[in-house]
């Protein structure tokens, strides 16, 4: 595992919602949990939701060439043939999943395909990969 990994903890409307969601659909390693919080292994991260019941969270929308996004999201850069298989395995099962699926700044620095999926607790998740790595942080 990296030890250069990072947390977060977020609010969530139920435990079992949000296991069922990440497990089943997304495919993600269930770690430590009690009643009211989960651990979750996203591509060797620790995500962690806590159930909070119902919680309000409002955020705009931003355009990218065209698109509507999410301000606030999060979700995880991976290899082309990572991408390539969670997509397809999110889509074979549960095709309703895909919010968004696009390639930005075609033929420019920091070219990247992308698709994003909403969980239950509303939160937005992009998986993306860039055509050259190195461009990440262009």
């Amino acid at each position: 595992m990296e030890l250069n990994c990072f947390h977060m903890s977020l609010p969530c409307k139920s435990i079992e919602a949000t296991v069922s969601y990440y497990s089943e659909q997304l495919g993600i390693a269930i770690g430590r949990r009690s009643d009211n919080w989960v651990d979750l292994n996203l591509f060797g991260h620790q995500l962690t939701f806590v159930e909070s019941n119902n919680f309000e969270f409002q955020f705009p929308f931003y355009s990218l060439d065209e698109e509507d996004l999410p301000s606030f999201h999060f979700g995880v850069v991976l290899t082309n043939d990572a991408w390539e298989k969670i997509y397809d395995q999110i889509n074979r099962q549960w095709s309703n999943d895909t919010i968004l699926k696009r390639t930005f700044f075609k033929d420019k620095d920091g070219e990247q395909n992308t698709f994003i999926v909403k969980d239950p607790n509303g939160y937005y998740l992009e998986f993306k990969t860039f055509k050259s790595p190195s461009h990440i942080f262009l």
